[in-house]
């Protein structure tokens, strides 16, 4: 559980939150529900997330159930540093597309005074750690893993299952594009891709070398 810091005015240090799950685990909407709660206690907010995500809006943070605030797209981690002078409370969505020069940024916004709280994916569709999310994760003061229910099994999905079929790594989506999944459906689902793949491989090694 998420317990929000105390204020100690006596150390002029803020900290890091890490909210991370899988896709459709509502992570989006606990980092809006903490910068709306800040907001409405008068602190200075502002909200960043990357260029490329696009899927909802150019210059909102959009939830899955349409909440949504104000955020400033940023083509890199260095512009966060450049544009969160003067804040009380600084939010990151979508940090895994970010460089991993976020992980400094993060840390040098709470070393002077600001509560960064941070929000992303912390696997890709491989089921491998996301970019900078683990790093953030080590150095955060507090990290809250949030989870999807699993669209084949009901139980607790942390995993995010690709359905289109492509190998980039970045692959913007929403249901159409991917499932979450528990840890069993999603060693099933993948089970069956690969034992998919080598059909068509061996299918293909069949066409292009006929029996004479």
């Amino acid at each position: 559980m998420f317990l929000e810091n105390t204020v100690n005015h006596e150390e002029q240090f803020g900290w890091i939150e890490v909210i991370c799950g899988s896709m459709f685990s509502g992570k989006t909407e606990e980092l809006i529900r903490r910068l709306k709660r800040a907001q409405f206690a008068k602190q200075k907010v502002e909200i960043f997330k990357p260029t490329i995500d696009t899927r909802y809006h150019d210059e909102k943070v959009i939830s899955h159930d349409a909440n949504e605030i104000r955020s400033t797209p940023v083509p890199s981690a260095a512009n966060i540093r450049l544009l969160a002078d003067d804040c009380d409370v600084v939010g990151i969505d979508e940090a895994q597309f970010f460089d991993d020069e976020i992980v400094t940024v993060c840390n040098d916004l709470a070393n002077k005074g600001i509560r960064v709280v941070v929000a992303g994916l912390d696997m890709d569709f491989r089921g491998k750690p996301f970019g900078p999310m683990p790093n953030l994760m080590a150095t955060a003061e507090y990290v809250t893993k949030v989870h999807a229910v699993c669209t084949r099994t009901g139980n607790l999905a942390q995993f995010s299952f690709r359905k289109a079929v492509t190998n980039d790594l970045v692959l913007l989506g929403e249901t159409e594009e991917y499932e979450p999944l528990s840890r069993g459906a999603y060693f099933h689902a993948m089970k069956k891709e690969r034992i998919n793949k080598m059909e068509v491989k061996d299918a293909e090694t069949l066409n292009n070398n006929p029996k004479k």
